[in-house]
């Protein structure tokens, strides 16, 4: 007797379609705001993929013809549309919309090579405590390594017999995966710091809540960041940094960056600037303070040595 047909596709051709068919277990989601052609771009490479992701784009209160884009080129693509600029927080907006088991994130000029999600979702699927992937950085068009690869595979966090990679205590957030379940459980992004180095608090959080966060080099993201110069790009790093120790570091490692940026802001109006937005935001950060694991702290502090004796 053929018991074939109790038993799923029994054809090449019927398993093939099957699997064009069945949902993907990786979604992207897109923080955008005012980069209409560089998102298109970026649309246009994620909707290519073989692994069929859901695409969701979160618009942070575009001016530009964003939304009249997305509508006319890629009425496949999810949109929604915040009424104000909520910066990282948009992707938090993304992974609760989404239902998919894991969400891959890409900014408007970022996009995952072929397969990279499907080896993301192996990964996931076999190591349970994986909260956060980090995927290895190509950038521009030649596709040149970004250093931060290095920096990464370097972590003295090491490895775990539980989790892939190397575990690490930051991330690129246009280049990273995420466990939905895992994302929710740390309450996504911190709303004190909007963009400029927001994921290492992320990151922290994972560890505090005891998810793994590994740096997967055999998954590749593509980045391809505007080369024009970014004004006060480094004292908004500055300030979140200085954020980051007092939300989740000891006392005296926080008074040490608060000293670094006040320093800065004898000289650089943009760190005056920021150091301004970071008193403001001391109240609220000193609020949200919790310790880090005796483990990640050591690291981090290694890690900072290494940095200081580096910039």
């Amino acid at each position: 007797m053929n018991h074939a047909t109790d038993r799923g596709p029994s054809t090449t051709r019927e398993r093939a379609r099957a699997e064009r068919t069945a949902p993907a277990p990786v979604g992207v989601v897109i923080a955008t705001r005012n980069r209409s052609a560089s998102l298109a771009v970026t649309v246009r490479h994620l909707l290519a993929l073989p692994e069929r992701p859901q695409i969701l784009v979160v618009d942070n209160a575009s001016t530009d013809d964003t939304a009249a884009m997305l509508a006319r080129d890629f009425p496949r693509v999810r949109v929604i549309t915040l009424p104000v600029n909520r910066g990282a927080l948009a992707r938090t907006h993304g992974v609760r919309a989404l239902d998919t088991p894991y969400v891959a994130f890409s900014d408007d000029d970022s996009w995952w090579a072929p397969g990279a999600l499907a080896a993301a979702a192996r990964h996931f699927d076999a190591h349970p405590r994986l909260g956060l992937l980090s995927a290895r950085t190509l950038v521009g068009p030649v596709g040149a390594a970004d250093p931060l690869n290095d920096l990464l595979a370097a972590s003295p966090l090491g490895t775990a017999t539980d989790l892939p990679g190397t575990q690490v205590l930051g991330f690129l957030g246009c280049a990273a995966v995420a466990r939905r379940t895992a994302y929710l459980d740390v309450g996504g992004y911190h709303p004190l710091l909007f963009f400029g180095a927001e994921e290492t608090l992320l990151a922290y959080d994972f560890a505090a809540r005891g998810w793994g966060v590994t740096h997967c080099p055999d998954v590749t993201a593509h980045h391809h960041p505007d080369p024009g110069p970014r004004t006060g790009r480094s004292a908004v790093v500055r300030r979140n940094e200085l954020l980051t120790a007092w939300l989740r570091r000891p006392l005296p490692h926080a008074l040490a960056r608060t000293r670094d940026l006040a320093a800065d802001a004898r000289h650089d109006p943009h760190a005056r600037r920021a150091l301004r937005e970071t008193l403001t935001r001391l109240p609220a950060a000193l609020r949200a303070r919790r310790p880090l694991p005796p483990h990640v702290e050591r690291a981090a502090r290694l890690l900072d040595t290494v940095n200081g004796a580096t910039s």
